[in-house]
């Protein structure tokens, strides 16, 4: 039995689904009044527990064999720190100690390349970089960092876990709308598309579940290893995004100074009307710092490998045109059937 903390994230619910491809059975553990479409349909056995709580936690451990532990918060917006640290630190440290004590045989953590100290430009980031634990580029950097800190630390002490690194994911099955998602569809979907001059490393969400069932299979107790792709500027990813629907578009690139400082306060003004801006502080940071990360390995431990961002980025389109024909159509039998009252000549659901 495979338990799966965070199963209805993107990079959770295509796990399971490669669990489930591969012959495994999978224990997924979902929130209180969590929303599960991500999962519809699938032959798997779900269960209610909060990972900030422990006596919720230790009753599905039971019978389980490797835990993959997801379930966190990623958050670029200011105002969520004592959130993120409680889920990402706190909430690993009671997924361990609750594997520990039901004795799992084997633990995969998801932490993030960010969890990884930022390198200067001209260098590749790659396993041997410390965790960011003191990084002053935002709480997501370091919560991650530190969640990965608490599950070495037991490693250490005798539990079989591995923690593994994934860079920017994309790509199908994104059913709660992912920031970067978004962005790629609306490069596709524009003529002009507003950028800044920078650059990131972007990895298919299928290739990271295979890379975290790899390491569940082959990875060494207490090593990290970096789940990449393929670094993009973002001029090329408009570009990709567009030629996958077959539209040309131009990308105008907005000086990093204006942007910045634009940046700065219309965060403010997107958490007012609880929404997500497409360009943070934080995410402006990212893309114009050094991106180049080592996947070199996880390809000769784990036999690790990513496929064209290309294919990704044509899947994900064409996924999420199907999956959201298939949302409004369900939206509007809903509507007609609420819409229908007794004595009607035909109830139209």
């Amino acid at each position: 039995m495979n338990l799966v903390t965070g199963a209805t994230g993107h990079i959770g619910n295509v796990l399971v689904r490669e669990l489930l491809a591969g012959g495994e059975s999978v224990r997924a553990l979902i929130l209180p009044g969590e929303p599960c479409d991500s999962l519809d349909g699938l032959p798997i056995e779900m269960v209610i527990a909060d990972i900030l709580k422990p006596d919720t936690l230790e009753r599905w451990m039971k019978g389980v064999h490797t835990v993959y532990h997801l379930a966190g918060i990623i958050s670029i917006m200011p105002g969520d720190e004592e959130l993120m640290h409680r889920v990402n630190v706190e909430g690993t440290r009671n997924v361990v100690q609750a594997a520990v004590k039901a004795k799992v045989k084997r633990m995969v953590h998801t932490a993030s390349v960010h969890a990884l100290r930022r390198r200067e430009h001209g260098e590749t980031t790659d396993e041997n970089s410390s965790l960011s634990l003191k990084s002053d580029a935002g709480a997501y950097d370091r919560t991650k960092a530190e969640g990965a800190q608490v599950v070495l630390e037991e490693a250490g002490k005798g539990l079989d876990a591995v923690v593994v690194c994934p860079s920017g994911v994309i790509g199908p099955h994104d059913y709660r709308g992912s920031e970067m998602g978004a962005l790629i569809k609306t490069f596709a979907d524009s003529r002009v598309n507003l950028i800044v001059n920078g650059a990131y490393d972007f990895v298919d969400v299928r290739d990271v579940a295979k890379g975290m069932i790899l390491a569940a299979e082959k990875g060494r107790r207490g090593e990290i290893y970096i789940l990449s792709g393929r670094r993009v500027s973002l001029r090329r990813l408009s570009k990709m995004a567009g030629q996958a629907v077959s539209r040309r578009s131009l990308a105008v690139a907005i000086p990093m100074k204006p942007a910045l400082f634009a940046s700065r306060y219309l965060q403010h003004l997107y958490r007012w009307f609880k929404r997500t801006p497409k360009f943070t502080p934080y995410s402006l940071k990212t893309v114009v710092e050094n991106s180049h990360f080592s996947r070199a390995k996880a390809e000769a431990e784990l036999g690790y490998r990513a496929r064209p961002l290309e294919e990704t980025i044509g899947d994900y389109l064409s996924w999420r045109e199907k999956h959201f024909q298939k949302y409004y159509r369900q939206k509007a039998a809903r509507s007609r059937r609420r819409s229908w009252k007794p004595g009607d000549a035909k109830n139209p659901g």
